[in-house]
């Protein structure tokens, strides 16, 4: 009987470990019906266009002082006559799980799982990726746009005098949560799992809004350039991710290490 000699096992084992670390970045392709792959394509430019006209209308109303705007002050000055000491405890609670530090860590923690449970990384990063979008595009325009907050003695969870359009945290919860979703739901072919991922994400949302307005942190138009921001992001990363990942029967899965369901099953 030949023994292998101990240096060839060690070169095999660092082989094994480079093909494994290798193919956590080899992108995962998957066979996808033609209908369907034409409705995510047009499910990405649908929520593009629809995020970016919002987004625009919301804007313009802001710097002009009409329109959407009308409808801020009304709202802010409602939500003040309904605070109470346990609601007041329940919003700052969402504030803190949605905030600039609770949420980074949360989704910090959910790529790195994600990514070393799952065989391929491209959703994890594409997540992260999301995630890195908006934070630079909410940046980018809040200094831009310069708009102040609400009074600050009408805040109930300390003074922010930082500017207020759009709202990072309202935009941080959307592009988690409807980017997270599809992310996962895109793999299933159940239309249940569909409705409930995405209603689930809309129920995180309207609490995050909720959250952000209740305190007295943010104009109504504020979260909503947030959510139409949103939605022109998870429109590029549906249409990223069918580009990369969604194949149809005929065309062949492309990349060594690749793997695709079969069209058949």
């Amino acid at each position: 009987m030949v023994q292998r000699s101990s240096g060839s096992g060690v070169a095999e084992n660092k082989a094994g470990k480079w093909h494994t670390f290798n193919e956590k970045f080899v992108v995962e392709e998957r066979y996808v019906d033609v209908a369907d792959r034409r409705g995510l394509y047009r499910a990405s430019v649908i929520l593009s266009v629809v995020g970016l006209a919002l987004f625009i209308a919301i804007l313009v109303s802001v710097v002009q002082s009409t329109g959407l705007h009308a409808m801020d002050e009304p709202i802010h000055d409602w939500l003040v006559t309904t605070r109470s000491g346990a609601l007041t405890a329940f919003m700052i609670f969402l504030a803190v799980f949605f905030g600039p530090i609770a949420l980074p860590i949360i989704v910090l923690v959910v790529v790195v799982v994600w990514g070393v449970a799952a065989k391929h990384a491209w959703r994890p990063i594409l997540l992260a990726s999301a995630m890195l979008a908006g934070v630079i595009v909410s940046q980018i325009i809040l200094h831009i746009v310069q708009r102040s907050r609400p009074p600050v003695d009408q805040m109930l969870f300390g003074a922010d005098q930082t500017f207020s359009f759009p709202s990072g945290h309202v935009l941080g919860a959307c592009d988690f949560l409807l980017v997270g979703a599809y992310l996962i739901v895109s793999r299933r072919r159940s239309r249940r799992a569909a409705v409930i991922g995405f209603a689930v994400a809309a129920v995180g949302i309207i609490l995050a809004i909720s959250s952000r307005l209740y305190l007295g942190y943010h104009w109504p138009t504020d979260t909503l350039a947030s959510f139409s921001l949103s939605l022109m992001i998870l429109g590029g990363v549906i249409a990223l991710d069918t580009w990369r990942t969604a194949r149809i029967e005929g065309e062949p899965i492309t990349g060594e290490l690749s793997k695709g369901e079969s069209p058949r099953e």
